[in-house]
This record gives C-alpha cells, structure tokens and sequence, in this order.
C-alpha cells in the first residue's frame, strides 16, 4: 500500500489532498496544529488508512517523531511521498507587518520546509519512485508586494526544489513542488492585514463574488491543487506544477525580463505610486 504524509493537512489544499489520496487507496498521514480540522476529517473519512496526529510543524521534534511514527506502520517502513503544504500568511506594507509576525511566515513556510526534507529523506530513500512534494506559490514566481515575506519563502521553496531535485537524484528520490495562484482557501479571508489602507477583509463570499471568473488568476478550488499533487506523483520528469498552467507565463516573463513584470506589477496597484508632495 502506498503512502503520504501531508502537513497543514487539517484544511484547504491539504485537506483535499488527503480526501484524493485516501480515495485512491494510499495510507494517508495527515498533520495540522487544527486539533478540530484533523478530528472533522477522521469523520469524514473514517480510521481505515487514515493516521492524524495535532503537530506545529515549527516544533523539529514534533515533526520529526510524527514521521517516524507513521512510517513505522508502512510498508517496509518507507515513504512513498512527502507533501510539505502547511503554510500562514502577513499581509501589508513590508514596515508594517511586526518582526515577529514575519517570522513566524518563515518558520512555517520555510524553514518547516527545510525539516520536513531532512525529516523525511531516510523513508524516502527507502521507497523506489518516491517524490518530496513541497507547496509553492505564484508569488514564488515574482516578488509581491504586500506579502513581501511570504512571497520570499515561497521563492525559497521553489528554489530548495529545484536544488534537490538535482542532489537528490543519487538517492533515487525525486522532488517537484507546486505554485498555486488564487485558490479558495481560509488563508484569502484570514490573513492578517496590518496596514490600515487594505480595509477590512472580505468574507469567502465577498472574494468569490469579485474575484476574476478567467484568466491566470481566477478562483480555484483546493482540489485542483490536490489534484495536481497526484499528478505530480505519477509524471517523474516535470519539476514545477502550476495551478492554473497559465501562471508559468509569468516565470517565462521574468525569465526575459524582470523590469517588465516589475513595471505591470507596479500599475496594477496605484497604492505604489509615490506620493506627491
């Protein structure tokens, strides 16, 4: 039987990635500090094939005990995928999000990341094909302002993906991520908004409603992350999942020339303009 660990597994993208890969079949470990979210999904989906246990993926110990007990009861006491998706969010003018709210962004998006690669490696190893899967971001393509660090963690993912993707080839385990653009999630209405100019946040149905219904950045569900997570699994050569495709434009811009996204970027939001004397 095959299996997954997926962290942030309690809502959102991960939730629906441990409701996919239970339905295919695999043994499904699902972490989260959302005591609740793991309880209403070991309701929904029952025991069977199903391990949960609360755990702050900033805490390496916690972390790392979490994998070690679920890899015990699989077969052969390897690990067939490594999903590292528990991510927060900061939102507002870089000088306005608290130090310390910005690193909690880090510890969680990054360097929770880092652990769970060094966590999970020994089981991966000892799994012919097995991937580490980590959850990118859109803003892993460009910087974005008003979510400066967390824009940066995601480009730190995309980066430690593609890194090991090439050292960890001599392990036989292979590693991709995926990058996300606007996915109906909690983290859309949650996120803290620590400058007073973005008003208050909008309630899920007030983001569904304005939101674009087309293009790169149109609304999508959780599952098509999931989704591309199973995808992701079953194709060994591509590295980078975008979710929609049409976010790659984005990479392929830059790629030619910064300046130009630097400059559309910038007229999308007139909050950016100098202000004038």
């Amino acid at each position: 039987m095959k299996s997954v660990f997926i962290t942030g597994a309690g809502s959102g993208m991960g939730r629906e990635g441990a409701k996919l890969f239970h339905a295919k079949g695999w043994r499904v470990g699902a972490v989260d500090r959302n005591e609740d979210g793991l309880a209403t999904l070991r309701q929904e989906l029952g025991d069977d094939r199903l391990w949960t246990r609360a755990v702050d993926v900033t805490d390496k110990a916690a972390l790392d005990g979490a994998l070690a007990d679920f890899c015990a009861g699989n077969d052969g006491g390897g690990l067939d995928m490594m999903w590292n998706n528990a991510g927060i969010g900061e939102s507002g003018w870089f000088e306005d999000v608290p130090y310390d709210a910005s690193m909690r962004v880090v510890e969680v998006n990054f360097k929770a990341v880092l652990t769970g690669a060094y966590a999970s490696l020994p089981y991966l190893k000892k799994t012919p094909g097995s991937l580490m899967f980590s959850t990118s971001s859109s803003s892993g393509t460009y910087g974005m302002p008003r979510i400066a660090v967390y824009s940066s963690t995601k480009h730190a993912v995309k980066g430690l993906t593609e890194a090991l993707s090439v050292e960890w080839q001599r392990h036989g385990v292979r590693v991709a991520d995926v990058l996300p653009g606007l996915i109906d999630t909690a983290i859309l209405t949650t996120t803290t908004n620590h400058s007073d100019d973005g008003g208050p946040a909008m309630s899920a149905e007030e983001l569904r409603a304005r939101a674009p219904k087309k293009g790169m950045m149109r609304l999508m569900p959780a599952s098509s992350v999931a989704e591309a997570a199973w995808q992701a699994y079953h194709d060994p050569k591509r590295l980078h999942w975008y979710v929609p495709k049409s976010i790659r434009v984005i990479d392929l811009l830059k790629g030619l020339s910064p300046e130009f996204v630097r400059g559309r970027i910038a007229k999308s939001l007139p909050a950016l303009m100098p202000k004038r004397q």
